[in-house]
């Protein structure tokens, strides 16, 4: 029987490149599952590869079971596969794109999860946001306020700054998936 892979919750604001890391890690790290999350909104909005569904059909998979992990967050909910946060039984690393609504229950759930926190300084934040062109001013400076991510003193936390050369964020990211050495 193989060892209980690691999992990585990544969390940080909008506008922070988690999803463009996670897709870096995705080609440099084909061992890690990448879990795709079930979404309550249409896929063709773009961004993230998750699932769309509507509330109901979320609601029907989670009375079944199917989530590990979901929670509601800005009017939406998500969910974490069961079958593929259970690839961990078999010693692969489990990344999923996280919130800072589902930490508390995730630890509950994932004792040994660790958290990559991904950030940018704010001026990148708001040229970010500003360039994706789907909210207003108001809201951009709204997401910016909301920008740092608390996460529970028991989690292991590794930060990644994600502000300047992609390059380099890619590399900081990859270098927070690796193994801690005893």
């Amino acid at each position: 029987m193989s060892a209980l892979g690691r999992i990585f919750a990544v969390v940080g604001p909008s506008g922070a490149g988690k999803d463009t890391l996670i897709e870096a890690a995705r080609k440099a790290r084909p061992d890690l599952v990448i879990v795709r999350r079930v979404i309550t909104r249409p896929a063709a909005r773009g961004g993230e590869d998750f699932e769309g569904v509507t509330e109901e059909e979320f609601a029907r998979r989670r009375r079944r079971g199917e989530f590990a992990l979901d929670w509601r967050a800005h009017g939406l909910r998500y969910g974490l596969p069961e079958a593929q946060i259970a690839e961990r039984q078999a010693g692969r690393d489990v990344l999923f794109n996280g919130s800072r609504a589902a930490l508390e229950a995730a630890v509950q759930l994932f004792p040994d999860l660790r958290v990559i926190r991904v950030s940018a300084p704010s001026e990148v934040l708001r040229e970010r946001l500003m360039a994706r062109g789907r909210e207003s001013a108001a809201d951009i400076e709204a997401r910016i306020s909301r920008a740092a991510i608390e996460v529970p003193a028991a989690l292991a936390v590794m930060d990644v700054v994600n502000g300047g050369a992609l390059a380099t964020g890619i590399d900081r990211f990859l270098a927070a998936l690796q193994p801690v050495r005893a």
